[in-house]
């Protein structure tokens, strides 16, 4: 099939998408990535997950799994410790050695594929609901998810003048890690209706003091960091008030439009950069944080 689809291509016939694998039958299923395990969740299919990588920690529930490891530093042993009988991997898990190890002991291995922007979420809904069988289940979800992202394109499309949203991974040893194009930060901030800031860097990259004052955005956007932090972002509190003074402890951040006027906004990481079924919610969200709520 796939050489036919090869041949298709180079003689230039348009081929249509290949279907996802289908396992309805798989009972013991692996879940390598936060959004797929939020998918199988949101679908009300958790009842067979027996295990989850550690990016997986939305719904709380899934944090009772047993853990394999983190989704880029899988070892092979740390996977068939639960006995899976179906792997469902964002694409980019690995290390492909190990990956490839547990291909060669024949287990299915489904890679879903990962864009940042609504066709990529919607699509990644539906291969996971196909994958598992439960076709009813992904349209339900997929027209839930596809409501609340045009509900966001809507108000992103009432936006007269985008404000600039620099996107903060970290601030460690008085260097700015921040997202550029390619980044699912980057995706986020668009599906809210804003312009990233940085423009010019491809990925997640360390940035000078030059390039952070010439980016000059309107708003610092960061990730939650624990538990006061999860409180700040619902309703402000000693987490933002700690998190800006860190961010304004760093001089070209000061100087920005965002560091003078105070404009920082903190968002719980999964739901923001995960792009799994809450990122309508999270696109709304972001956007109500940026250009304040309706």
């Amino acid at each position: 099939m796939r050489r036919l689809a090869l041949a298709l291509l180079l003689a230039g016939v348009a081929v249509p998408a290949m279907a996802a694998e289908t396992h309805p039958e798989a009972s013991r299923v692996l879940s390598i990535g936060g959004s797929l395990t939020e998918i199988i969740y949101a679908l009300g299919e958790e009842n067979r997950l027996v295990g989850r990588d550690t990016t997986s920690n939305w719904p709380p529930q899934a944090n009772a799994l047993p853990d394999v490891g983190y989704m880029r530093a899988l070892s092979p042993e740390g996977v068939l410790s639960v006995s899976p009988d179906l792997i469902l991997a964002e694409d980019g898990a690995g290390p492909p050695e190990a990956v490839a190890v547990l291909k060669s002991a024949g287990l299915p291995y489904v890679a879903v594929g990962e864009s940042h922007d609504a066709a990529g979420v919607l699509q990644k809904v539906d291969t996971v609901a196909e994958t598992l069988g439960v076709p009813e289940k992904g349209r339900a979800l997929h027209q839930q998810l596809a409501a609340e992202l045009d509900s966001a394109a809507e108000r992103a499309r009432a936006v007269g003048t985008p404000r600039r949203v620099l996107f903060v991974l970290s601030l460690q040893g008085g260097r700015v890690m921040a997202g550029g194009t390619g980044t699912s930060a980057d995706g986020i901030i668009r599906l809210a209706g804003a312009e990233n800031a940085l423009e010019g860097v491809e990925g997640y990259k360390p940035i000078t003091d030059e390039a952070i004052i010439k980016a000059a955005p309107d708003v610092i956007l960061m990730m939650q960091r624990g538990e006061a932090d999860a409180d700040a972002a619902a309703n402000g509190g000693s987490g933002h008030d700690a998190a800006m003074a860190t961010a304004l402890a760093m001089p070209a951040l000061a100087q920005t439009p965002a560091g003078r006027s105070g404009a920082l906004v903190i968002m719980d990481g999964l739901k923001l950069l995960g792009f799994g079924p809450r990122t309508g919610q999270a696109a709304l969200e972001l956007h109500d944080l940026v250009y304040g709520a309706p």
